[in-house]
This record gives C-alpha cells, sequence and structure tokens, in this order.
C-alpha cells in the first residue's frame, strides 16, 4: 500500500501548518503535496510561502496564490454579499502589499495542476476542479454532474481543495477526494485538516482506495490574534475559532 498526504487551503496561518507538517512527519507518507491557496486571510503569507519553499513540497496554483502573485484586481473567490467582498478585497490588497517580489515570483512558478503515478495510479493534483482552478466541487454536487466532469481525464484519483471541506467521492472507477483546509475550516471544527490517502496497485482499482481525513490541534487563539494585530479584518480571527 501507498501512503499520500495531501493538504490545501493554508491561507496564511503559519501556526496550523507547522502543526499539520510535524503531525504529517510521524506518519511517514510515501509522498506529500500541497493543493495550493497559501495565502490570504490570515497574518502569516511570507512565512508560510517560505516554509513551503524550504520543504521543497510539490505545490500547485490555489486562485488565491494567482491572485496575489499576479497583483490581480480580485482572487476568483465566491463572495455572499456586498460586505464579504468589501472584507475579501481589503485581505487581498493587503496581502499584496506584504507578499515580497521573490515570494510573489515564487507563487507565479506554481502550476496549475500535476499530474502523479504512484504505485500504477494515476493522481490529478488541482485546487478547485480539473477544469478551473476556482471552481467549488461541493459534496452534494450531483452524481451525473461530477461525472461528467471526470470524463476523459484519464486518472484514477483527483485531489483537491477550494472548499475547505474534506470528503471522498467514488464517481464510476474514479476518487474524487477533497482535502479540506489546513487554516481556514469551514465545517465547525477549527482543527487544522488534511487527507492521507492509501491505494493498492492495479488491477483493483476500483475498490483500494480509503481516505482518512486527521484533524490536527494548533494555536488557534495565537493565529486569531495575530490577525486582529494586523490591518485585516477582525471577522476572520473569529471565523478562525469557530470554523464557520
Amino acid at each position: 500500500m501507498t501512503l499520500l498526504a495531501a493538504f490545501s487551503d493554508v491561507h496564511a496561518n503559519e501556526h496550523a501548518l507547522d502543526a499539520v507538517l510535524d503531525d504529517i512527519r510521524g506518519r511517514h507518507p510515501d509522498r506529500v503535496i500541497c493543493l495550493g491557496d497559501l495565502v490570504g486571510y490570515g497574518a502569516f503569507p511570507n512565512e508560510v510561502i517560505e516554509a513551503m519553499r524550504n520543504a521543497a513540497i510539490l505545490t500547485v496554483a490555489g486562485n488565491y496564490d494567482d491572485g496575489v502573485g499576479y497583483d490581480r484586481e480580485e482572487c476568483g473567490c465566491a463572495y455572499v454579499g456586498a460586505a464579504d467582498r468589501e472584507r475579501g478585497d481589503r485581505s487581498l490588497r493587503w496581502t499584496q502589499r506584504m507578499v515580497t517580489p521573490e515570494n510573489k515570483a515564487w507563487l507565479r512558478s506554481l502550476p496549475r495542476e500535476l499530474r502523479l503515478d504512484i504505485a500504477g495510479r494515476r493522481i490529478l493534483c488541482v485546487h478547485g476542479s480539473p477544469r478551473r482552478i476556482n471552481e467549488y466541487l461541493y459534496e452534494d454536487r450531483p452524481e451525473r454532474s461530477l461525472a461528467r466532469m471526470l470524463a476523459g481525464i484519464d486518472a484514477d484519483i483527483v485531489l483537491c481543495g477550494h472548499t475547505h471541506l474534506p470528503y471522498h467521492r467514488r464517481i464510476a472507477t474514479t476518487h474524487l477526494i477533497n482535502v479540506g483546509s489546513v487554516g481556514k475550516p469551514k465545517n465547525g471544527d477549527p482543527r487544522a485538516a488534511y487527507a492521507l490517502v492509501e491505494s493498492g496497485a492495479p488491477p483493483a482499482i476500483g475498490d483500494e482506495v480509503k481516505a482518512i481525513f486527521p484533524r490536527v490541534a494548533y494555536d488557534i487563539e495565537a493565529a486569531a490574534e495575530a490577525i486582529e494585530a494586523t490591518d485585516l479584518p477582525r471577522e476572520f480571527a473569529q471565523t478562525l475559532r469557530t470554523a464557520r
């Protein structure tokens, strides 16, 4: 069996990232993958980028990484209402000001997808979906819609993030696994989340894939107080505390 650790949506939360990387190291996976959105909303964008660069972990670009790396007008996020959008715009501008030119260049170097072959398994790694960097693939999406999207992608396992909500669904012979969020969970559990994917070798492609989603405690209050010490919206600190 092969063990793959995958995580996503760190969102400049250095405290959560450090805790997750420590937890991953203790599990000795065969490969570690990051599915993007290293920055945005949190107080430590440069620290998170530099930790990832130093760790040399394979990483795909998230929509927020793209928005900061290229200094775009918006980050490709879906906001509900004018107040949410105003807070999101403040976060994007603050992060763009804080991130160094060198780190922006590194964000621009990240690929939009990674294709891996691990023990005969074809694995596609994206941030949002195989179609778009900022497409939300929620667990309750109709199976027929997902089947159309996954048709012809030539992968046994698709790893994604972006929704901050972890799940594992089998669509025909393809395993769709959302790895949740390290730095900004949204399911009421404020601990950091990531995925461990255990798979056997073909030909039993449809039956020997298992995903578990460890939850990792970290100093949430320190991360929240760090946000409150910046010009970022204070609502982001409360989001860390409540995971809502």
